[in-house]
């Protein structure tokens, strides 16, 4: 009788496989890939963290250097797996040093709806700029440019849905549209009934030769503000937001193997019109910014790298005077120098030391960090 059940069972189970062999589909494609990253860190700062400020930018909350002393950091949680042969699904959950839980990321996406057309639906960090759609644990400095703090809150990370196009050429060609809800910075508070944010961005790269690469993009984000806060007690801007951003990267390893020596050279830069009502005045006013950095692989495991920010804002005039938007005559910059070490491609130590002049009293800020990845974790963007 056992013998019999069992029979049936393998014979079920190969009628199964044969199936899925016909399909194409194994498996364990649909078994969920589980990793867990950890991120933690010693800082130590000349100036109160909590008094932070870049002159002339309106910030939103959680874009200072950070807690001073010793700190667990912001830690991922990250859960992915083919849905089915139409679907991939993703969620980020990024366990805060307060013992919070934040949904960082959640989205499907489709796979193989052919012509090069990807559909991506849910929370996600938006396609625009270069640095956006990383993480935090595969940045190549502990914290975010200047750029990216003063005008996107960091990242740019919404609810909405994103249409990508990659073109049928040798040269990388891709377009992307998003509707977003609006919750994210720049926008706010989800105006427009919900559609506060729209974005477009093309990326286009390819191969030098053998040792080199390059990528380039474009992207603009159109934003509405209602009642979008900065600060305590809250200032706060209803109005249009609307940013041009012009990233591009340089990579270069001998023959192509960047385990012994490669070199990467990035830069972005933003360029804002804000028009609307702030603080109870008329706000009409345009910002830019821009980071340079260049990070080097000298030996297998270590890597140096040197990072430059800059920001320029309008003077709007007297009637901001002592509120965030007040320039104070000063235009925020940064030096920032790192080292880090990789014992594999799951751990990183790192050393970094920012001279910061976000604001006209400088602070000297000193990061000691380290990135470990637990489990199954995908190959990060170019």
């Amino acid at each position: 009788m056992f013998l019999r059940i069992y029979s049936g069972i393998l014979l079920l189970g190969l009628s199964v496989s044969h199936v899925f062999a016909d399909n194409k589909i194994s498996s364990n494609q649909f078994n969920p890939a589980i990793s867990v990253i950890l991120n933690g860190s010693y800082t130590q700062f000349t100036n109160d963290p909590d008094n932070y400020s870049i002159s002339g930018f309106a910030l939103a909350e959680e874009t200072g250097p950070g807690e001073e002393g010793f700190s667990l950091g912001e830690s991922e949680l990250n859960i992915s797996a083919n849905v089915d042969d139409l679907f991939y699904g993703h969620i980020t959950v990024a366990l805060t040093p307060e013992n919070s839980v934040e949904v960082e990321e959640a989205y499907f996406e489709t796979l193989g709806l052919g012509d090069g057309l990807t559909i991506k639906g849910g929370r996600f960090f938006s396609g625009i700029g270069y640095l956006n759609q990383h993480h935090a644990h595969s940045w190549d400095f502990v914290d975010q440019p200047l750029a990216y703090k003063a005008m996107l809150g960091g990242q740019l990370s919404d609810d909405g849905l994103q249409v990508r196009w990659l073109a049928p050429t040798d040269t990388y060609l891709e377009f992307g549209i998003e509707g977003l809800r609006g919750d994210g910075f720049p926008a706010g508070n989800a105006a427009n009934d919900g559609k506060g944010t729209m974005t477009v961005f093309t990326h286009i790269g390819g191969d030098i030769n053998q040792s080199q690469s390059w990528s380039a993009g474009l992207s603009f984000i159109s934003a509405e503000a209602d009642a979008r806060e900065t600060g305590s007690p809250a200032e706060t801007f209803t109005g249009d937001s609307e940013m041009l951003i012009l990233d591009i990267i340089w990579k270069w390893a001998p023959e192509g193997n960047i385990k012994q020596e490669n070199l990467k050279l990035q830069a972005e830069y933003f360029s804002r019109d804000e028009e609307g009502l702030y603080a109870g005045n008329n706000y009409d006013a345009s910002q830019s910014g821009y980071y340079l950095q260049a990070v080097y692989q000298f030996k297998p495991k270590w890597r140096v790298g040197l990072r430059y920010d800059a920001l320029s804002a309008d003077d709007p005039g007297v009637a901001f005077a002592g509120t965030a938007l007040d320039t104070l005559g000063h235009d925020p910059e940064r030096w920032s120098a790192m080292i880090d070490w990789s014992r594999s491609e799951f751990s990183r130590l790192r050393l970094q030391y920012n001279i910061d002049d976000s604001n006209p009293d400088q602070d000297s800020q000193f990061y000691v960090q380290y990135t470990m990845s637990l489990g199954a974790h995908g190959a990060h963007r170019y």
